[in-house]
């Protein structure tokens, strides 16, 4: 094939005990999936049908990676959350049958420019300025379903500086990791190298340069960053 331009890379992520990676396709994210989460942003947490939004792929930061403080923000958020990895694709997809098109499970941040955020919230507008920015998806390495199962219970933490800020367990989704699967499928086709970033609890804070991040979930992993200075711009 020949381009006028060089196509970018593949964005990959790491899977765990495997020489083989991950290629990203695309990464949706569900918001306010926790009750506590949307109490403390203002809203009902309900069971109405959940809503998404969506991170470019080359977002997806390695774990250990060094995150410069973004531009256009004085609110920068941190955001745990389980991440799941599409090993198979299809559309309208059944709840029983969701599990078996995961093919793992990770641990990642959506990391969240808030200010920016809740001015496109408040005035109608779509999130992702404030959430689709550089590097704004950090993720942990995948651990395979075949080894692990499908986890619909643990723990699930961060840490700013190992101060713990968000404690919670990740059977309090209101929305189950198989119901995000048959709610996307049931609107867009899921395909093999998608990331779903499943909602964060409650606890989210802001971060600042030399703030040290580190995250888990029971049973699946951990996820480290360090936030740099701020990033330099060019015109």
């Amino acid at each position: 094939m020949n381009y006028i331009i060089s196509p970018p890379s593949q964005v990959s992520v790491a899977i765990r005990d495997r020489d083989s990676r991950f290629p990203v396709r695309r990464v949706y994210c569900v918001g306010r999936n926790y009750e506590a989460h949307a109490r403390e942003m203002g809203k009902d947490p309900s069971r109405d049908p959940p809503f998404l939004f969506q991170k470019p792929s080359d977002a997806v930061v390695a774990d250990g990676g060094l995150i410069a403080y973004p531009p256009q923000t004085n609110n920068f958020h941190h955001e745990i959350e389980l991440v799941v990895a599409i090993g198979r694709g299809g559309s309208d997809i059944s709840v029983t049958e969701a599990n078996s098109h995961v093919l793992g499970y990770a641990v990642g941040i959506d990391l969240t420019r808030r200010d920016q955020q809740l001015a496109a919230r408040d005035a109608g507008r779509p999130w992702e300025w404030g959430k689709a920015f550089d590097r704004s998806a950090p993720c942990s390495a995948i651990v395979l379903a075949q080894a692990l199962g499908h986890p619909a219970q643990g723990r699930i933490w961060l840490a700013v500086n190992d101060t713990i800020r968000q404690d919670a367990d990740i059977s309090q989704l209101i929305w189950s990791v198989p119901e995000v699967i048959a709610f996307i499928s049931n609107s867009m086709a899921l395909e093999a190298g998608d990331l779903i970033f499943t909602g964060t609890p409650a606890g989210v804070g802001p971060l600042v340069p030399d703030d040290v991040v580190s995250g888990g979930i029971e049973g699946v992993g951990t996820v480290n960053i360090r936030i740099g200075p701020a990033a330099h711009r060019t015109t």
